[in-house]
């Protein structure tokens, strides 16, 4: 009998408490269906700019042992001073390499929008430390403020087929919501070869890079999300970076956990999260932005491209192509005839003259506008487009 009337005291004394801590907190109250609050409902991302202004991209351009010269090319056809760049060489570059990179983006004067990841992160092929070398520079990007609309992943081997000014004008009149990310949920013998086996990334624990290998047993495809699958190389609005970055509720974090085992994450794990949220399912255009020629099948590994695909590069009306070898001719033929480019300068445009800044809040957009513009039209005019979303 004592020992039930000190728990009714203890019970008693307990809900006490709680009415004292309610009147006096006013955050701790009693729910009722009339004032249930969900965190998720106070977070937001970041407003859209408006259309009226030249749109901005954040690039991320990564490369490995070897690419430091790739990448000064890559970036000097790609610069824009609206735009903002982070470029990154994996731990497996040798210092002096990286430290050559950070020298030539503090000696050219243009670069005030350029960065260098110093501390590397080791990169793994077809392993998750892809997707979080993405998602550090995303968040890097975010961090420095700045005013972007979207993130565009390029590696050292990509090669624009564009000017800036022809790509910042394509975009101008397009909704800054939409995310240009290639992506179904036809896994095929994706299913069977990279949902179920299990994977261990050595570059998420090593120092020494090493391939990715497989353990047993195998697991099943996942009933609480649908998975999607699709290509690495992407351009993603800002509020969905933000919404991958935050995670407010909780999907990217479960995601990128489930992610780490799985085989080449890079081409599922934005697929299934932008394809998996109700908020961004409607946002998606099945693209990736870039020219490929493929092996078939299976489609696994792109062939490098010579002057022999030329033709078609320009055919796809696509901004951007890969792979590139190193020093491959069929640079210079785009520099000279689709950029304007000469050896080792910028490509000219409203920003930028033969030897001088013009004007920035200007563009002059040239072919490369009118195949672009013709190639996203194309998604968006479409009578299906609303029905086509994370098919």
């Amino acid at each position: 009998m004592e020992s039930v009337n000190n728990k009714l005291f203890i019970f008693t004394l307990l809900i006490s408490s709680f009415f004292i801590i309610s009147n006096k907190y006013p955050l701790f109250h009693l729910v009722t269906s009339s004032s249930i609050i969900f965190v998720e409902s106070k977070l937001h991302t970041s407003p859209l700019r408006s259309n009226t202004t030249i749109p901005r991209l954040a690039y991320l351009i990564s490369g490995s042992v070897g690419d430091g010269e790739r990448i000064k090319r890559t970036l000097k056809a790609l610069y824009h001073p609206l735009n903002q760049y982070v470029l990154h060489l994996d731990l497996e570059t040798s210092d002096e390499e990286r430290n050559e990179l950070v020298k030539f983006v503090k000696k050219e004067a243009l670069f005030v929008n350029v960065k260098v990841i110093e501390r590397s992160n080791l990169v793994t092929y077809r392993g998750p430390t892809m997707v979080s070398n993405t998602l550090h520079a995303a968040a890097i990007l975010v961090k420095e403020g700045g005013e972007w609309d979207w993130f565009i992943n390029l590696s050292a081997s990509d090669y624009p087929l564009v000017t800036q000014d022809d790509l910042l004008h394509s975009l101008r009149n397009i909704p800054r919501y939409l995310n240009f990310i290639e992506h179904t949920s036809d896994l095929d013998w994706k299913e069977e070869y990279r949902a179920k086996p299990i994977i261990i990334d050595p570059g998420l624990y090593s120092l020494n890079k090493s391939n990715v290998f497989f353990v047993e047993p195998q697991r099943s495809v996942p009933t609480s999300f649908k998975l999607f699958t699709g290509s690495a190389w992407m351009m993603l609005s800002r509020p969905f970076v933000e919404y991958l970055l935050s995670g407010w509720d909780n999907l990217p974090r479960t995601l990128l956990m489930y992610y780490t085992n799985f085989l080449s994450s890079p081409e599922g794990y934005f697929q299934t999260v932008v394809c998996n949220v109700q908020e961004f399912i409607n946002t998606t255009v099945n693209h990736d932005l870039h020219y490929i020629a493929w092996d078939n099948p299976p489609k696994q590994h792109p062939h490098y491209l010579t002057m022999d695909d030329y033709r078609e590069m320009i055919d796809s009306n696509a901004p951007f192509a890969r792979k590139f070898g190193k020093n491959e001719l069929v640079l210079d033929k785009i520099d000279s005839e689709l950029l304007g480019r000469k050896p080792d300068g910028f490509v000219p445009g409203s920003w930028f003259g033969d030897t001088n800044v013009t004007n920035i809040t200007l563009l002059r957009p040239g072919s490369g506008a009118k195949r672009l513009t013709s190639l996203i039209s194309d998604f968006l005019s479409d009578k299906d487009f609303d029905k086509k979303h994370c098919l």
